[in-house]
């Protein structure tokens, strides 16, 4: 299957100067992005590494979005991205040790856990609670998806993905 070319995605962050005028920092296409075997493309648009997480002020504050991560979000974190998945795309069953809310952009998309099967359309919303899980698009278009991942206390179940970790 050839690699589609997905939209990119315009990525607005705000912030303050140094006297608390709030201001836009960044206005421009996501450029993190990280392509999967399977065709898939995944868009990191922010991330944090604590809970309550830092917003320093000022016009230098670090681009949490260029952030290079693994699939769960750093520990105490979160990991927001927009995921494209081309039609046909079957994703790997896994699981992590998160809270996930899940936004339908556009498309189609299925989730299929061990047992049961959901379709979720454009518009509609999911909370993942640290199921095992697998994402596929048996639809004819792109599915264009939003995950916030947060990191929760672990389960105890199965094998959950690891490496949240952030590099900078």
């Amino acid at each position: 299957m050839a690699n589609p070319t997905f939209p990119p995605i315009r990525r607005i962050v705000t912030g303050h100067r140094p006297d608390s005028t709030a201001i836009v920092l960044i206005d421009a296409p996501a450029a993190n992005r990280r392509r999967s075997k399977s065709g898939g493309q995944s868009t990191l648009i922010w991330c944090t590494d604590r809970t309550p997480a830092d917003i320093p002020i000022g016009e230098n504050a670090e681009d949490m979005g260029a952030r290079l991560l693994g699939t769960p979000p750093p520990p105490n974190g979160t990991r927001f991205t927009v995921n494209d998945i081309p039609p046909g795309r079957t994703g790997p069953m896994h699981r992590t040790e998160t809270i996930d809310y899940v936004i339908v952009l556009s498309g189609e998309i299925e989730m299929e856990m061990d047992d049961t099967t959901i379709r979720l359309k454009a518009g509609d919303v999911l909370v993942q609670r640290g199921t095992n899980h697998a994402w596929i698009n048996r639809g004819p278009e792109p599915a264009r998806v939003a995950f916030v991942l947060i990191d929760a206390t672990p389960l105890g179940v199965g094998h959950p993905v690891t490496g949240g970790a952030a590099v900078r």
